[in-house]
């Protein structure tokens, strides 16, 4: 007589973690107080300031996070040469994945620069890991969500509301279930008048509150969602377009801009070629505006459609944008490493030496 032994059925912690946290975010969203309802962002292209300071320059948002960008990146650099100073050989985790992507990025130069990847490597590397990292950091949950209370001077703002008391120390948020409606032209006046009509409660923590109505000024934000890093990107890689053609061609890579020669031997076409080498300086100016332009529309837009995503359905849909928005983070970040050493390989290619062939 033979007993067969049924399997036990296992805890699956995992499927009970994501069950409890989708039955979380309905009850935030739809069915518990409103001050735990999502807000719709509040749009607005310039950085703004964190209130810190590094030897008199005011450090903004999106420097915050480019600051924590570059942590990260040290760390692993770090942690990188550590291990293989130590003599290992097969990495694990986080430094898996760094000699993974490594390999990749000196796979795709080498097959572009050929003999000049060494010395171009570092810095398509270093733009690549930059703006990946960058990317990356920012799909940390409460990234672009915590920060500190702002007065609206126009527009629509919320009732500030204490959370937390401990001591002198209070943490605020603000009440999606208490709009106040501002208005420009109403003044001071305007905004205690509107503050009046959410009851005493509201009334006594708007007095101890740093704004009336108010709006959150996030602490970090996405770094490309900041003009000026995408253009010093752009910039900087052009300018290493020129210091490589130099350092590979000599004087001569300027002939490709100022064609002299073609100019008084060439005849009627010389002419045209002349003209042409200026239009090459248009188009190296050119490509600052498409490299910056392209990373900073594509990443704001992103940012921008997953906050109003997440203040309109808060469950479920969200996360399937975060996973396309982590695809979307490393697609940018390759096609900005890849046109790059396109172009800082291009440049080290004598033009003279492709005419003769």
């Amino acid at each position: 007589m033979s007993s067969e032994t049924k399997p036990k059925k296992r805890f699956h912690i995992k499927t009970t973690l994501i069950l409890g946290l989708f039955a979380l975010g309905i009850y935030a969203a739809f069915i518990g107080p409103s001050i735990l309802k999502p807000i719709s962002p509040v749009v607005v292209l310039p950085a703004e300031p964190t209130g810190l300071e590094i030897s008199g320059f005011p450090i903004t948002n999106t420097i915050a996070a480019t600051l924590l960008a570059d942590i990260v990146l040290i760390i692993l650099a770090i942690s990188a040469f550590r291990f293989y100073r130590k003599g290992g050989e097969v990495p694990k985790g986080f430094l898996n994945a760094f000699e993974a992507i490594m390999e990749f990025l000196w796979n795709t130069v080498q097959d572009s620069a050929g003999k000049w990847a060494k010395r171009i490597l570092p810095v398509v590397a270093t733009i690549f890991l930059l703006i990946f990292t960058a990317n990356m950091v920012k799909m940390i949950p409460g990234f672009e969500s915590i920060g500190h209370l702002k007065q609206v001077h126009e527009g629509t703002g919320y009732a500030p509301v204490a959370l937390v008391r401990m001591g002198d120390f209070t943490l605020w948020t603000i009440d999606k279930g208490q709009p106040i409606e501002v208005v420009a032209a109403a003044g001071v006046e305007g905004e205690a008048a509107a503050a009046e009509g959410h009851g005493e409660e509201t009334a006594v923590a708007a007095g101890e509150a740093p704004c009336t109505a108010c709006e959150v000024v996030p602490a970090f934000r996405g770094t490309a969602t900041d003009i000026n890093f995408p253009f010093a990107l752009a910039f900087i890689t052009v300018l290493m377009t020129q210091v490589y053609g130099v350092w590979a061609q000599g004087p001569k890579y300027f002939e490709k801009f100022f064609q002299f020669k073609q100019l008084v031997n060439g005849g009627p076409f010389g002419a045209i070629n002349f003209g042409v080498g200026f239009l090459e300086i248009i188009l190296e100016l050119a490509k600052i505006l498409s490299f910056g332009f392209r990373l900073f529309g594509n990443i704001f837009a992103g940012a921008l459609l997953l906050s109003i995503i997440g203040a309109l359905t808060a469950v479920a849909v969200p996360a399937g944008l975060y996973l396309f928005e982590v695809f979307f983070g490393i697609i940018q970040a390759y096609v900005f490493f890849l046109l790059a050493t396109i172009f800082l390989s291009g440049a080290t290619v004598s033009h003279g030496h492709e005419e003769h062939h």
